[in-house]
């Protein structure tokens, strides 16, 4: 059975920094991807950051460039996403998810129970 447990979020102002981190069991092989999606109310599901689990260079959205940063503690079977320079618009629910593609986070595969982001100017 795949679990992904997740931890951190919360309320932040603009320009401040939250980490993520996903805690994952059960997942086998390396054909997958897995990271972050998002969502905010009436917006669409945006993949913000993830890593190939057969190695590779980790993606990123366009929109988080050089303000995230994804790693992993393989000792721990968790994943990290590290959220500097905050923006109002990074407000979301974010999930932890896995998946055989990215654009697959949140439909198919697996995710976690989510955790509020929310950025205030």
């Amino acid at each position: 059975q795949v679990q992904l447990v997740e931890s951190g979020g919360g309320s932040v102002q603009a320009g401040e920094s939250l980490r993520l981190s996903c805690a994952a069991s059960g997942l086998t092989g390396s054909n997958y991807w897995m990271g972050w999606f998002r969502q905010a109310p009436g917006k669409e599901r945006e993949g913000v950051a993830a890593i190939y689990a057969g190695g590779g260079i980790p993606y990123y959205a366009d929109s988080v460039k050089g303000r995230f940063t994804i790693s992993q503690d393989n000792a721990k079977n968790t994943k990290y996403l590290q959220m500097d320079s905050l923006k109002p618009e990074d407000t979301a629910m974010y999930y932890c998810a896995a998946s055989g593609s990215i654009q697959g986070f949140g439909v198919r595969g697996y995710r976690g129970q989510g955790t509020q982001v929310t950025v205030s100017s």
